[in-house]
């Protein structure tokens, strides 16, 4: 199924000219905000509810099982999901993304009562499939719809909305379990208020326009595709695989999702109980919003030099990094996999606040470390049909390192062990990062009006 015909092409077409308008629907500002809405409803929630640690159950197998499969079937599509995006075009694609979401949540809801794990098993793999799909989507509309110099801002707003579904989605568990101090699992109401918000994000999907129908307030396009075709997709994804700054990126997207068995599961999930693991959640996802703002100020207006804010902004997440991985260090040495731990509530004072602090800076530093690398992933184009290849190759890579990540947890490798996996992988990707953007991000002066093939970048508007 191809995007055909006149209105669904930009090509060859004279920039317009836009009357200003704050909440011009077919503006990349609502666009974006659109977009955060929709991940605010589906993986929001589902990041409410993995962030509780084992699903919201007590025993973490079948959550451990589910996202394996989950972000096994995710590394594929992923990938694919580009290509996927620039066929069906953004409402199909999300559409078809947002349901598989509620499956995901009605999985966990059927486990509370028979502990059955099949189910759950075979949701998160259609999971993956649909997650592939959507984060492609909003990847390539995050970064190629707004102008090339706020490209940080627009990524920020986006992460903020989007995050504050983690934070709803922590207070549903919190609320609904406040009371059940020894419950060792969430109860059903949890998992049918995230089906709920979840149904209503795959609804906001079908306001998403085509890229084509997209105008920034220059009057420029934000692309200039006229169809695509599967045998376009298929070549230009494999050519990712060839790219080196696609290659240069591998450690960061293995990085950039491979902590999360680790935090939610043997930080969340081990020393607290499931009220004050809803709570945890809430902050968890709150500091995202504030990571997400702070970096997208330091990308967009630290320096005047695209390239030197891009550098800057590497250095202020390795500093940021540093010590919180450190300080993940400081607390994983008081106990191991193997010890019986009393699980700490919110109420427990002094006890309570070191370790929810470290779970607070986690958040801060997974929000502006995946903005970051966003930013960089931006700054390498502005066309969507191509930046929505480069987001499913991050996407791809993120999962497939994501998958491995939950079943080393679930081979009881002790925690130290991952910790200091986590650590390693992020710092190794730096020094690649910084050679990425001396080598392909160009400054403003050196992109106007040049074209991308050749070693410029096209499209900038």
């Amino acid at each position: 199924m191809g995007l055909q015909g006149d209105e669904e092409t930009g090509k060859g077409s004279p920039e317009i000219p836009i009357k200003p308008s704050l909440f011009r629907f077919n503006s990349p500002l609502t666009q974006v905000s659109l977009i955060g809405l929709v991940c605010f409803c589906c993986p929001g929630m589902f990041n409410a509810l993995s962030g509780m640690g084992a699903g919201g159950q007590v025993d973490p197998t079948a959550a451990n099982n589910a996202n394996t499969a989950l972000y096994t079937t995710f590394a594929v599509f992923g990938i694919l999901g580009g290509g996927v995006y620039n066929i069906l075009g953004p409402k199909l694609t999300l559409l078809t993304a947002c349901s598989t979401y509620v499956l995901y949540a009605g999985s966990f809801l059927y486990y509370n009562h028979y502990h059955h794990q099949a189910f759950a098993i075979v949701a998160g793999a259609i999971l993956g499939i649909g997650a592939g799909l959507l984060w492609a989507s909003q990847g390539a509309i995050m970064t190629s719809y707004p102008p090339h110099d706020r490209k940080g801002t627009y990524i920020a707003l986006f992460w903020s909305i989007f995050n504050m579904g983690g934070v709803i989605g922590g207070l549903i568990p919190f609320a609904l379990n406040y009371n059940r101090t020894s419950a060792v699992s969430v109860n059903d109401g949890t998992y049918i208020g995230f089906m709920i918000f979840m149904s209503i994000g795959a609804l906001l999907s079908l306001l998403i326009l085509h890229p084509s129908r997209v105008i920034r307030n220059d009057g420029s396009r934000c692309t200039n595709i006229k169809y695509s075709s599967v045998g376009v997709e298929g070549k230009e994804i494999l050519k990712l695989f060839l790219d080196w700054r696609m290659l240069l990126m591998v450690p960061a997207s293995w990085a950039s999702n491979f902590f999360y068995s680790y935090q939610f599961n043997n930080v969340n999930g081990v020393l607290f109980n499931v009220r004050t693991r809803g709570l945890n959640n809430i902050f968890y996802w709150a500091a995202q919003m504030i990571g997400s703002v702070f970096i997208g100020y330091v990308m967009d207006f630290s320096f005047k030099s695209r390239r030197a804010r891009g550098l800057f902004g590497v250095g202020v997440v390795a500093v940021f990094g540093t010590a919180i991985w450190g300080g993940g260090l400081a607390k994983q040495l008081d106990y191991t996999r193997h010890d019986s731990l009393i699980k700490m509530d919110f109420k427990d004072g002094p006890d309570y606040a070191g370790p929810f602090v470290l779970y607070f800076s986690y958040g801060l530093l997974d929000a502006m470390f995946q903005s970051m690398v966003y930013w960089v992933i931006g700054a390498l184009a502005d066309d969507s049909e191509v930046l929505s290849r480069y987001v499913g190759f991050y996407k791809g890579v993120q999962s497939a390192g994501a998958a491995v990540a939950w079943q080393i947890d679930s081979h009881n490798v002790p925690y130290l062990n991952e910790l200091i996996t986590n650590w390693a992988l992020m710092t190794v990707s730096f020094p690649l990062l910084v050679v990425l953007i001396i080598k392909a991000v160009k400054d403003d002066d050196e992109v106007e009006g040049k074209s991308k093939e050749g070693g410029t970048i096209p499209g900038i508007h």
